[in-house]
This record gives structure tokens, C-alpha cells and sequence, in this order.
């Protein structure tokens, strides 16, 4: 991507009897969005037609393409994954074509990113059941990501403008949380949530605070031992590198007093100790973002809501922020990697020059 061209942004249709669509439509349906971005919908033409005119945005046009190559910068791609004759919306409602197009649309969509075709991917929300198949056995769109690039240390990263929670723990049930956690685990957590935060969003010298497990966070040992034991050790280890890491902190009194406000990042042991709260305080502009990949992700941090799929109700703030997100995260990965290109070449002059003087 160069300084004048936009950025190619993928965006694979999730489940399409979900909310999915109709935030995807909501939210690339104004011209701004063309002015910083090409956006490419992974999906179907027909249900993205069907949506838009279930939202009477009949004026809204789109450009049908069938592979990247084809894509229109000054308008709304949608690229078939399937063939959609047999496809039908059905609002609210679970079905086996939803997961295939939904699968589909991602195998085609990352495809494209890993080839380095689109610049960021963005997800919108899947049926984690309705999408298992022999190609598709994954807990949600992070671990699938992480293996499709054979990344091994992936990092869920819910992130907004003033929060940023990863945790150490993701898809996994809760009696399970405490023989996963180890001391090597939470300090490679913290060094990813660091490595993030400097790389994808400019914070030169980032400030950590890391949550305990246990109620009061143990209450040295009173309520657990995994504070004394794993957590604490993590930390002391970071601190002796030099990282800014804060904790154990008690999770109730941590969000309660709004302690977060003093940290660049908080890492939380569990799935719902981190995201509970996230979404909490940064629902409608709160962002899914996957770590340690080479490539970008984001995503909403909804689900499919099928309560409120097709009825026009569904809020695409996340949806925006998720593009935003992917935009602002690819810039700045650019630009470090255009620094540091640089920095080598200055250097490479300079032992060339004082080669030449001897």
C-alpha cells in the first residue's frame, strides 16, 4: 500500500441470517467510507441485494465482481464465494447454508489477505456451530486466523480509543482457566499486548496492568495461590526487562474506580473477566482485534443477535470502528516498517562511507 493509494479492506459476510449483513450495508453505504478505503464484501451479491432492500437503501449501488483482480476503487465490491441461487434469507433463523456461505466467504477472504491481495480483513459475526465443518473445526474466527497463518502465540485484543483489554485465556471453558495459566504464558501475553500497542497503535512506552484470577486477587493466598505463584513471578520478570507492568489487580475494584484510565492496556486472565467489562465501557465503539498475526484483523464485538436480524435495528457503530480500526492499524504498521526501512538504509551509507575512508 503506498501514501496515495487506499487501502483494500476485506470484509467477509458472517452469518448472513444475523446482523451481519445489515451492518456491513449500514456502515459502507455512505460515501465516506470510499474517500480512505476500497471496500470488498466476501458473500453473496443476492444477499447483500436482498438486505438492502429489506433496509430500503434501494439507491445504494454495489459493484458484483468474482475474484480480486476485478475490483472498482470507486465503489462497494461484493465478490460471490458460492454459488447463491439456493440461498435464502431468512432473518433470526439458523441454517446450514448460512454457516457454508459464511465459511466460504472467509476461506476466500483470507485467502486473498495471506496473498497479499487486500491490505485488512474485517469479520463480521459468525454462528460458531452452523460453520463447523471438516475444513472449520475452530472455537471462533481468532483460532482459525492464527492457524491459517501458522502463528502459534495469537492474542485476543478488544481495543477502543481509551481500552484495550487482551486476555490469557480465550475459548476455553472456565474449570480450565487455571491449569492453562503458567508463568511463561502471561509473559508472552504481556509481551504481544506490548509489542501491539508499539507497533499497531504508536505507544512508544506503553504502561501494563495485568488482573489477578482469584476474588481480591487471591488475598495473598488466602483465596488462591495463583497470584503468588504464576501471576506475580510473570510480572516481576517483565518488570526486570524494563516493560511498565502493574498487577495483580482484584478485577471488581480495578474496573469499579475506573482504575484502567491509568494503564495503556489491561491483560485479564479469562474470556469474561476481560470482555465482560469491555463491553460494558466501550460496546458501541469497541473493536476484536487479533494480535500476532502478520496480516490485519479486526472485527466487531457483537455476535449475530439474531433477535434483531433484518428488523432494521442493528447499530453499525462497531462495525465502523472495526474498519476504522483495520485503516488506522495498516497506516501505522507502514509507516514503522517505512522507518525502519530507512534507518537501514542510513545505516548501510554510513558503514559504506567509513569502509571506503579506511
Amino acid at each position: 500500500m503506498s501514501e496515495n493509494k487506499k487501502p483494500i479492506i476485506g470484509i467477509s459476510i458472517g452469518d448472513f441470517n444475523g446482523i451481519g449483513p445489515e451492518v456491513i450495508i449500514k456502515a459502507v453505504g455512505s460515501n465516506r467510507i470510499n474517500k480512505i478505503c476500497t471496500p470488498v464484501i466476501y458473500g453473496s451479491s443476492k444477499i447483500i441485494n436482498r438486505y438492502r432492500q429489506l433496509l430500503e437503501m434501494k439507491d445504494w449501488q454495489f459493484f458484483t465482481i468474482h475474484k480480486i483482480e476485478q475490483i472498482n476503487h470507486k465503489q462497494v465490491n461484493v465478490i460471490n464465494c458460492m454459488n447463491d441461487q439456493a440461498l435464502e434469507v431468512q432473518p433470526g433463523i439458523v441454517s446450514p447454508e448460512a454457516g457454508k456461505l459464511a465459511f466460504e466467504a472467509l476461506k476466500k477472504a483470507v485467502e486473498d489477505l495471506k496473498n497479499g491481495k487486500i491490505d485488512a480483513l474485517v469479520t463480521a459475526p459468525i454462528n460458531k456451530h452452523n460453520i463447523q465443518s471438516d475444513e472449520f473445526k475452530f472455537p471462533g474466527h481468532t483460532e482459525f486466523l492464527a492457524n491459517a497463518f501458522e502463528v502459534k502465540d495469537e492474542l485476543m485484543f478488544m481495543v477502543s480509543e481509551n481500552l484495550k483489554i487482551g486476555v490469557a485465556t480465550a475459548h476455553i471453558p472456565l474449570e480450565q482457566v487455571k491449569s492453562a495459566l503458567n508463568k511463561e504464558l502471561i509473559i508472552n501475553k504481556i509481551a504481544q499486548i506490548k509489542s501491539s500497542l508499539i507497533k499497531d497503535f504508536g505507544i512508544q512506552k506503553p504502561k501494563i496492568a495485568v488482573l489477578g484470577l482469584n476474588p481480591h486477587a487471591g488475598e495473598n493466598g488466602l483465596l488462591g495461590n495463583e497470584e503468588n505463584e504464576v501471576i506475580i513471578p510473570a510480572i516481576s520478570e517483565c518488570k526486570k526487562k524494563g516493560d511498565l507492568v502493574v498487577g495483580p489487580f482484584p478485577a471488581d475494584g480495578f474496573f469499579g474506580t475506573s482504575a484502567w484510565k491509568n494503564y495503556d492496556a489491561v491483560l485479564a486472565m479469562y474470556h469474561d473477566q476481560g470482555l465482560m467489562p469491555f463491553k460494558m465501557i466501550a460496546f458501541e465503539n469497541g473493536v476484536n482485534f487479533t494480535a500476532g498475526l502478520p496480516k490485519v484483523r479486526t472485527s466487531p464485538d457483537h455476535g449475530t443477535a439474531y433477535d434483531i436480524a433484518g428488523k432494521n435495528q442493528a447499530d453499525e457503530s462497531s462495525m465502523l470502528h472495526a474498519i476504522y480500526t483495520a485503516i488506522d492499524i495498516t497506516r501505522n504498521r507502514e509507516e514503522l516498517d517505512s522507518l525502519e526501512a530507512n534507518s537501514l538504509k542510513k545505516k548501510n551509507i554510513v558503514l559504506k562511507e567509513a569502509s571506503m575512508e579506511d
